[in-house]
Parts: C-alpha cells; structure tokens; sequence
C-alpha cells in the first residue's frame, strides 16, 4: 500500500508524534473548485474549514493528504460499469446530471469526483492499518446508486470503501453507520445482498429521498425531533453496529440534522451533534473499531452553524484519536 507507507513516512517526523496519533485527514482543492460556482451546493465550506483548523491550530493534531484519483476497478466494485464509462468520457446524459444536482458541471467535475473518492479510500486504508481514525474532509455520498448518481452524489464512497474493505484489506465485518438526516439510500440498495456489511441510518421519515430504501436497519425520526429524541435513536443505532461485531466502522456524519439546516426539518443543537460525535467515538475507541468519518451533508444558512458542527466534528476526533490510537490488530 504505497499511499498508506508514504503517510507513515511522513507523519513519523513530526516531532515525537506517531502515525497512528496524528488523525488522518484527506482533503483537495478540487473539493471547493471542481463545483460551479452558481451550483446550489455550497461548495465553500470544504475551504472555509480548512481555514478553521489551520486559523485555530488544530492542523497541528491532523495529516491532511492529497488524495489521488481513485482506480476504476474500485469503483466497479459497487457500480456499474457502463455507467461509470459515461461518467468517465463525459457521455452522461442532461438528465442523469441533474439528478446528480452538482449542475452547471465544470470541467473539473470528473477529476474532482474521482480524488474525492480517492480520499476516502486512502482513508480507509490508512484506519485498517493504523486501527485508529480517520477522515474525509467531503463525500459520505449515500445517495449514489449502481447505475445511477442522485443528490449530489456520483459515486457511493461508503459501499465502495466497504466492499473494498472486505474484499481486498483482510476485514470481516463492516458497520456503516449513517447518521446524516437523509436515508442512506444508495447504501442500502447497493449493499442490500452483502452479508459483510451492515448498513444502519438514521433519518428524518418525511425527508429527502422520498422513495426510501430498506438498509439492514432504519431508524427514521419524525420532524422536529430534539436532541434527547435525536441521541436516543443515535443510541440504538450504536448498539445495532457494536452487535455486528465490526472490524471498521464508517461513520457518515452529516451534520444536516441541525435546527439551523436549511434541509434537515430535524431541531438538533450544535451540542446535541457534538454528544453525538463523542458516543461515536467513545463506542469505537471502547470496542477497539478503526473508524473513518464521511463529512456528509451540511446546509446551513448561514453557512457558518453548518461549519460549526464540522468542525467539532473533526477536531474532536483527532483529539479522541490522539488519546486513543491504538497499534493495529486486522
């Protein structure tokens, strides 16, 4: 795995911090610049982050790499291969970009998907040796299908990282934990007949989409749910995962469930959303599970409530990664 060594080659220079202490982040401009800048989907916020963590210093406690582009033959191991042909070439048609969302599309569109889903491979990769966590700094695109991209979403990053887990990273068992206010749906379908892989969402039942999947197990909460409604299920949905008995956990962390969520109908404090980090985290360091992160969706106007969560998100797990790396045992 040469993008897993050259990490370790490079974070184990970093005064006396050790690879698996520094919390592994993938991040590309391409994240920001690859989508229109008149697209509905906020695209600043993958920058404004980055601004955050290195205006607070929180950089410090985290690698962030560059991922490159992802191999075709990973995403084959969730999607058709016709239609990623056509995404490649460029061939797809107006209405499969529209259902996509991420419209105008630029030129960039395609090197912009295909590093996005290379990071979260190499994170991945970089949680199963370590045994630690790890993060994407975009993606946790559960709205993606087989043969077909939907809510911005082109590619499933969370069944292409698991299937490549169990197929070709020596693990067992895979729970992916969804806890974005929109149904997994993408996961569901795609994962729906594969034993390895455990696939838990929670959700808001009168959100997008409206057509919902089955995923192994759905927990949809009803408008409005507060923080007490919201942790209970997040609580229930933990034990589901913790009972599969996984050797990685992914955790989509879409932070949309916020009351300030332009698109989540859901009553979340910023404060609810960080206990939920921190029973997430807690529960994988206790049970010894690699986690990686899937930053998710985050609409919030202003955009700021939105980069608040995220950044809790992932400054948190570094420091629980820090506190609780561990030497890998796959």
């Amino acid at each position: 795995m040469l993008v897993i060594q050259e990490f370790i080659d490079a974070t184990a220079h970093r005064g006396n911090m050790t690879p698996s202490r520094l919390f592994g982040m993938w991040y590309h401009p391409l994240y920001t610049d690859g989508i229109h800048p008149e697209a509905r989907f906020p695209r600043d916020r993958y920058q404004l982050l980055l601004d955050r963590f290195q205006a607070s210093g929180m950089n410090q406690a985290m690698h962030i790499t560059r991922p490159q582009p992802i191999a075709k033959a990973l995403l084959l191991l969730a999607h058709d291969r016709d239609y990623v042909d056509r995404f490649l070439a460029g061939d797809l048609t107006d209405k499969e970009e529209k259902r996509i969302g991420l419209t105008p599309w630029t030129p960039a569109m395609i090197e912009r998907t295909l590093v996005l889903m290379g990071g979260a491979v190499e994170a991945t990769e970089h949680a199963v040796h370590t045994g630690g966590f790890s993060g994407n700094m975009a993606g946790g695109t559960h709205h993606a299908h087989r043969d077909f991209g939907s809510g911005y979403c082109v590619f499933n990053d969370l069944a292409v990282c698991a299937l490549h887990a169990v197929e070709n990273l020596g693990v067992k068992r895979v729970a992916i934990l969804d806890l974005d206010v929109h149904q997994g749906d993408g996961t569901a379908t795609i994962l729906a007949h594969e034993p390895r892989v455990c696939t838990v969402s929670v959700h808001c039942q009168t959100n997008f989409p409206f057509r919902k999947a089955r995923s192994d197990h759905d927990l949809p909460l009803p408008p409005d749910a507060d923080d007490a409604t919201f942790l209970e299920t997040v609580n229930k949905a933990l034990n589901i995962c913790l009972d599969f008995n996984p050797d990685l956990l992914l955790f989509q962390a879409g932070v949309d469930g916020l009351a300030a969520d332009a698109l989540g109908k859901l009553s979340v404090s910023r404060e609810g959303m960080k206990t939920r980090n921190q029973m997430v985290f807690d529960a994988a360091r206790h049970h010894q599970i690699p986690t990686v992160i899937f930053m998710g969706g985050g609409y919030a106007k202003p955009i700021e409530r939105s980069l608040d969560a995220f950044y809790d998100l992932f400054t948190d797990a570094a420091q629980w990664n820090q506190s609780g790396a561990r030497s890998n045992s796959i």
